[in-house]
């Protein structure tokens, strides 16, 4: 009996895959069977993951491409059909925050947050989702933030960003799970991540979020492994439309 949590023969898209999050959820999609396209910008960094999921066994490639470019996303699209096939499951992990105070927020550097951090999540999952649509089953999952529902200094552009993507994803659910595509999101407590390096350069601010954990430490690449397969898989099938803390508890205190 095949089980709930196999990924055998589905087609999963990562972006912002060459580090960080989007990084470690295209490994954890792999090990559970997944044909596993990684996309960022940085060549040598997904290279590096490819040959760290055929290592383990695993199926993938790399797809190499500018996400802050939203005219290309039909065409992105189009290239990651290629390698094995229609996309069945889509993670949004690709990202940016500036963290610049409000008074130093400029136009660019806000059209540039909103347009990667929530933009880009919705015109590139309606660019994959009628190949979904054909086959009645799919999964989008993106990535929300502790400031999807929190304030945090130096955040303003990000957290609306990441607001946003909560919403966004009870709209997609409630467009597209009639059809078959589960539409969830992973709200992420404090990894070590390239967006969280300034806070892991500083181990007082690390110790005392930790502290505000109900499980007393921050989070481990490896902890976003679990939620990451069971909402990509048929053992999510009557879950839709959530956000989901992965955060140890923090936001439970």
């Amino acid at each position: 009996m095949k089980s709930i949590f196999d990924l055998s023969g589905k087609v999963a898209l990562v972006t912002g895959a060459s580090s960080g999050i989007g990084q470690r959820q295209a490994y954890a999609l792999a090990m559970a069977g997944a044909s596993v396209i990684l996309l960022g910008r940085r060549e040598d960094q997904l290279a590096l993951t490819v040959s760290a999921i055929e290592a383990s066994k695993g199926q993938a490639v790399m797809l190499k491409a500018d996400l802050t470019d939203r005219s290309s996303l039909r065409e992105i699209a189009e290239r990651s059909a290629e390698p094995f096939g229609a996309v069945d499951i889509l993670i949004n992990a690709a990202g940016v925050n500036l963290r610049q105070p409000v008074d130093e927020i400029t136009l660019e550097s806000w059209d540039e947050t909103l347009n990667l951090n929530l933009s880009t999540p919705f015109f590139l999952a309606r660019e994959l989702v009628p190949s979904m649509q054909a086959k009645s089953w799919g999964r989008v999952i993106n990535i929300a933030s502790l400031q999807s529902s929190r304030a945090f200094a130096n955040g303003m552009a990000y957290g609306a960003s990441k607001g946003g993507i909560a919403q966004l994803t009870r709209a997609m659910a409630e467009a597209w799970s009639s059809t078959g595509i589960n539409c969830n999101a992973i709200a992420p407590g404090f990894f070590p991540t390239g967006l969280t390096a300034p806070v892991y350069d500083n181990p007082e601010m690390l110790d005392k979020l930790a502290a505000q954990t109900a499980i007393g430490r921050n989070g481990e690449l490896q902890d976003l492994d679990g939620l990451t397969t069971f909402l990509a898989a048929t053992a999510s099938d009557y879950i839709t439309g959530q956000v989901i803390h992965l955060d140890g508890g923090f936001t439970a205190k």
